[in-house]
């Protein structure tokens, strides 16, 4: 039995609340005490992410020209990059847990996703 059970459909059903949470969560969270590019440089996240959503080829994306094995690819690009965000930036405390937190939910989600998923040759795929 595969534990990878994020499909196409469910990963179109998170892409929208990641984004705007990216955007909204360093305001909540108050980030910015070690360097405030820890509020921006997440907001820029979830506002590309958002972007990206818009154009991804699955059940959600509005204007559906970026393959979603090419999302998907993005999405782990993304979660590599905030892992290695609090190093370069000298994020401190809050600001680099935030990032190492969402690296790991970013990077878990990926290793999740049904392979089928993202097949461009599977039409059954959702």
């Amino acid at each position: 039995m595969s534990i990878r059970f994020i499909s196409k459909t469910i990963h179109a059903y998170l892409d929208y609340p990641v984004a705007f949470s990216l955007m909204a969560m360093p305001f909540i969270l108050q980030l910015g005490s070690s360097n405030n590019l820890a509020i921006w440089v997440s907001f820029a996240a979830g506002l590309a992410a958002l972007i990206l959503t818009i154009f991804t080829d699955h059940k959600l994306g509005l204007i559906r020209i970026i393959p979603y094995w090419a999302h998907v690819a993005i999405d782990f690009l993304v979660g590599v990059s905030f892992l290695f965000v609090p190093f370069i930036l000298n994020f401190q405390g809050l600001d680099a847990w935030y990032y190492w937190a969402n690296a790991a939910a970013v990077l878990t989600a990926v290793s999740l996703s049904k392979p089928g998923a993202l097949s461009t040759d599977d039409p059954t795929t959702v």
